[in-house]
């Protein structure tokens, strides 16, 4: 199934030994983001994402765009611009919590991105569409072409996921975050929020409270991811109840386990699955990615994938 994605691909250049971004010696550099960790993901399961972007023409939007193109993502809807810059970040190194990371993403050329360059898109034979909050937080250009594409897409009867994907230190301030993230929401035939985003997002305490408070918009799937304990699963006037976490065996880094989560869920569901056989999928993957160091490295093939399920752990 053909996927369409719409995101910011970065450079990232993980460090290779712990301590403060400023003190580390040497790094290794890959590929980040979001929405190309998702991308990974499906396509290593078999699906054929296509991943909306702007890239520079500038050795870190060559090696990203190489990148797409071994890891079997479309690049079709790619845009390569003269005289722009593409963003990259950089990761501290440590197996406490969530590393420290440092963007250097203001002005790069998917931030320009504009409604007249979704309106150029050929979207036939597109099946789906995912989105996250991220992208629409890095320019009020790269918002207005999110809500183009979610757009386009209503109007051809594709549906779309939406994970918001907090990232407070890319917003003017908290409210205009979480007004505009419920409002991209609203649209979507599923959303995917951690406990916490959506605490913050919905007010609502527990995982019940907040998939009331999407349902109430209209949104037919919520799943609300819940760390080592899983995650709740909610279809609006139908089945609700938790899918547990996947056991790990040793964790090695917390980033992109919510990008591995949402490629299980948005696969199963483009294959036709219960959501609560999405939510499963989606909390192995998760757990997958966690035991390793890169943002999409873990990211299993199908085969990979019922091989760890049938193991009993990641």
């Amino acid at each position: 199934m053909k996927i369409v994605l719409l995101g910011e691909p970065m450079g990232l250049f993980m460090a290779n030994e712990a301590g403060a971004i400023q003190d580390v010696k040497t790094f290794t550099a890959s590929i980040a983001g979001a929405e190309y960790n998702v991308a990974v993901g499906l396509a290593r399961l078999g699906h054929t994402p296509a991943y909306c972007t702007r890239l520079g023409y500038d050795p870190m939007g060559e090696k990203i765009l190489a990148g797409l193109r071994q890891n079997g993502i479309s690049t079709d809807l790619v845009m390569q611009v003269e005289d722009e810059l593409t963003g990259f970040m950089m990761k501290s190194s440590t197996q406490q919590g969530d590393p420290d990371i440092a963007y250097y993403r203001k002005g790069s050329a998917a931030s320009k991105i504009s409604p007249h360059d979704i309106d150029a898109l050929d979207l036939y034979g597109c099946e789906r569409l995912h989105v996250t909050g991220i992208f629409p937080a890095v320019s009020a250009s790269a918002l207005s072409a999110t809500k183009r594409l979610i757009s386009r897409a209503q109007a051809l009867g594709i549906p779309y996921s939406f994970d918001p994907n907090l990232r407070p230190q890319l917003w003017a301030d908290k409210k205009q975050m979480i007004d505009t993230l419920n409002s991209l929401a609203q649209g979507a035939e599923t959303v995917l929020p951690g406990i916490g985003e959506g605490r913050q997002l919905t007010g609502r305490e527990d995982p019940e409270g907040i998939a009331d408070f999407y349902h109430a918009m209209g949104v037919k799937n919520v799943v609300v991811k819940l760390g080592a304990g899983g995650a709740f699963y909610s279809e609006k006037g139908g089945a609700r109840g938790v899918s547990a976490g996947f056991p790990v065996e040793t964790i090695v880094d917390t980033v992109g386990a919510g990008d591995g989560f949402a490629a299980g869920v948005v696969s199963a569901l483009a294959e036709g699955e219960t959501l609560e056989q999405a939510a499963f999928r989606g909390n192995v993957i998760g757990a997958i990615q966690i035991t390793h160091k890169s943002d999409n490295e873990g990211l299993p093939t199908r085969e990979e994938l019922g091989r760890i399920i049938l193991s009993g752990k990641a």
